[in-house]
């Protein structure tokens, strides 16, 4: 960030100047000209209509975009360049000159109108930006969690880091040609490359014939194509000694203007090929596509800048926002120990002291790196995310080491809470080797298992946190920081039907769209509480009609206020979207699994795809009575397959167990490309995604995260 942050003015402008560069290549090579395959056309036909055409022809070139310019002596004796047919030898025009702003931002490109220091910085600013692309790509391949995962999907944390990464990793390849390719045109102005002009030798003895012969008959240009040329230049008098120079692709070649015999032959030095590449590459000249992704290039430059300083923004940001309780060492009681690498864990330890400063508790809150000794603490709470292909953050790399060292004098209880992204296949690998860590220490006790939590999902820590309260008999409630509040659009809905709770205190709410409204099955819907809280439920769309599946809470104000609801009431739902939880329509086949009223989009999902796609509902309830609710929707529409898995029955069973027992059938589905979407409980989650873990490492050999990156596996769960 540093590098990035010391060259971005020159990066910026150099980024600016070759945005605007790049559109001359492509006027050029979409001049209203049209153009002749010089690959048909010989040099010496070319040659031969010239020679009828002027008195006298000084040289004939092709240039970058296959025009042939040639210089010759008109009827007034002056010397001009014009563009010629190379089959008819008939004027086409005059080359163009450079317009005014393409010289003016050429030399501001270039040098900065500084001359030598100019054209030094620009250099360097090329060079830098090799490190900064190659360190970049380094940045990503650990973050994929290696080389072969480097197009992996890309867990998406925010509009700048997806596209800086995704981005990265498509413009890495034109970048780095652009600046490499920066760094040796300045190289070879400052005369820092070995010679690049070609030393030819004449023989000591030229053949003095003077046998009239037209040049266009000569061997050497009959069998010589324009593709192949780059510019012929003609003898200047009629002595033997005199030659013409041709320059061909890869070679020049001196021919006797007699007798056609090669006087010096000598192929292009690796520097002549690497000079004209180079300007080829670096400017776009002769190719409209590599003109484009020139573009781009210049593009995608201003976009890392800008998206690399909102990055370095946030992070410093968040590190400065996050403040926390001064706790003495000698007086703490519990211990949070934070390893991050961005900062993002650091709110969830705060958020924790909080709860448990209220409960009374004296916690400290440590980096894993300054691990030490305590001495009243009971319960240690380690937060940690995994850099990397399941490496320790920066903050949390010494503590193997230190826990290896420091010696505790009491009994400690303990838990570990792992933040990831199944994206990834070192998903929480750094708090399961935390974990494993602290097995080995018969002081410590483990308060609960590993705790996994997918994208950050605050819902998640506060289902752990529920489960560390009743673990440990420290209550705690964790609040969810403040959000920023949002401008949103309300829309109105008319209730159907007035709500019917079942033996769960369940019930289906049913709303009709007053007007137009978009939404589909998966989309969340908003309510505001009384406290002014939003609470959002999964929604499924039949018929037009929005519809959710509520559990009515004792205290829930939101629930309550839903359950009262009255036939015709009009009341404001604000809809949300969310895209990445919509039914795939193009997938072989889809399997739904749901717990209570998790149920609720995939009603609509099974309306909607009405049988066109195979789906397999996996559905957990309480009670036989609690399907009653959803009969009639799911009969109406039914799935190809249907399982349900009953918990307060005599064969108590849970959705998690009916996948269990079908193991094999489970991870062929993967391999068969079918979509699996789980919405209900995050206890379900867990369990589910454990299950399908454990499936496809037993019949695949092969991890979840290979499916979760083909977009097979979708979560909406609470």
């Amino acid at each position: 960030m540093l590098l990035a942050l010391s060259t971005s003015i020159f990066l910026v402008l150099a980024s600016l100047t070759g945005l605007i560069l790049a559109f001359e290549p492509m006027g050029d090579a979409l001049s209203p000209i049209e153009k002749t395959d010089l690959r048909k056309v010989s040099l010496a036909s070319t040659m031969a209509v010239m020679d009828v055409q002027y008195n006298e022809v000084i040289s004939l070139e092709v240039d970058k975009n296959d025009f042939v310019v040639a210089s010759v002596v008109n009827q007034s004796g002056t010397t001009v360049s014009i563009l010629e047919d190379p089959l008819s030898g008939k004027k086409l025009g005059y080359p163009k000159s450079k317009a005014k702003i393409f010289q003016f931002t050429t030399n501001l490109h270039r040098s900065l109108f500084l001359k030598s220091i100019g054209r030094f910085f620009v250099g360097l600013v090329s060079f830098l930006l090799c490190l900064i692309a190659l360190t970049g790509l380094l940045l990503v391949i650990k973050r994929q969690g290696g080389i072969s995962k480097l197009f992996s999907k890309i867990q998406k944390e925010g509009f700048e880091l997806y596209y800086h990464v995704s981005l990265g990793r498509w413009m890495l390849v034109p970048i780095l040609i652009v600046a490499l390719t920066g760094v040796y045109l300045s190289l070879e102005k400052f005369s820092l490359l070995p010679q690049t002009k070609v030393q030819h030798q004449l023989p000591e003895m030229i053949a003095e014939t003077m046998t009239e012969r037209k040049s266009w008959e000569l061997p050497v240009f009959q069998n010589t194509t324009l593709s192949n040329v780059r510019k012929i230049t003609y003898p200047f008098s009629e002595f033997p000694e005199d030659y013409f120079e041709l320059a061909l692709s890869d070679k020049e070649v001196l021919v006797h203007q007699y007798t056609g015999e090669f006087l010096s032959e000598e192929k292009y030095p690796f520097t002549t090929i690497a000079s004209y590449w180079s300007m080829l590459l670096h400017t776009g000249q002769g190719s409209f596509w590599w003109s484009i992704i020139l573009v781009l290039v210049c593009l995608a430059l201003l976009f890392f800048i800008y998206s690399g300083f909102v990055l370095w923004y946030k992070r410093s940001k968040k590190s400065k926002k996050v403040v926390f309780k001064t706790v003495a060492k000698e007086e703490a009681d519990i211990l949070i120990l934070v390893g991050s690498e961005t900062g993002n864990t650091y709110t969830f330890a705060k958020i924790l002291q909080d709860a448990l400063l209220a409960a009374g508790k004296s916690p400290l809150v440590s980096q894993l790196n300054q691990y030490a000794q305590y001495r009243k603490v009971s319960h240690a709470i380690i937060l940690t995310a995994t850099y990397g292909d399941g490496e320790a953050p920066t903050n949390a790399r010494n503590f193997e080491k230190l826990f290896q060292t420091v010696q505790q004098g009491q009994d400690l209880q303990y838990a570990v809470v792992g933040f990831g992204s199944l994206l990834y296949p070192g998903y929480c690998a750094f708090a399961i080797a935390v974990d494993t860590l602290l097995r080995t220490n018969q002081k410590w006790t483990e308060t609960l298992p590993l705790y996994k939590i997918n994208n950050q999902d605050f819902r998640a820590f506060q289902d752990w946190g529920s489960q560390w309260s009743a673990s440990t008999g420290i209550d705690v409630s964790l609040k969810a920081p403040p959000k920023r509040k949002k401008r949103f659009k309300k829309s109105l809905f008319q209730v159907e039907q007035s709500p019917s709770l079942n033996l769960d205190d369940t019930f289906l709410l049913q709303l009709n769209p007053l007007k137009k409204t978009a939404f589909k099955s998966g989309d969340l819907a908003g309510f505001i509480a009384s406290d002014g809280r939003e609470r959002q439920y999964s929604v499924a769309k039949i018929d037009g009609n929005l519809v959710l599946s509520v559990k009515k809470h004792e205290f829930g104000l939101c629930s309550t206020y839903l359950s009262k609801l009255q036939y015709k009431e009009t009341i404001p739902v604000i809809l949300r979207r969310k895209p990445d939880f919509y039914f795939p329509k193009y997938a072989p086949a889809v399997v739904l699994i749901a717990n209570g009223t998790g149920i609720a989009p995939f009603l609509g999902m099974l309306a909607e795809n009405n049988g066109k796609v195979p789906i397999s509902l996996f559905l957990g309830l309480r009670k036989a009575k609690s399907y009653e609710l959803y009969k009639d929707l799911i009969e109406r529409y039914p799935p190809s397959h249907l399982e349900i898995a009953f918990s307060q029955t005599t064969k108590k069973q849970y959705v998690q167990d009916v996948l269990e027992q079908k193991s094999m059938w489970v991870s062929q589905q993967l391999e068969n490309g079918a979509v699996y979407m789980i919405c209900g409980s995050l206890s379900m989650q867990n369990r589910v995604l454990e299950v399908l873990e454990e499936s496809c490492k037993k019949h695949l050999q092969k991890p979840l995260s290979e499916f979760e990156t083909l977009d097979q596996l979708k979560m909406d769960c609470y």
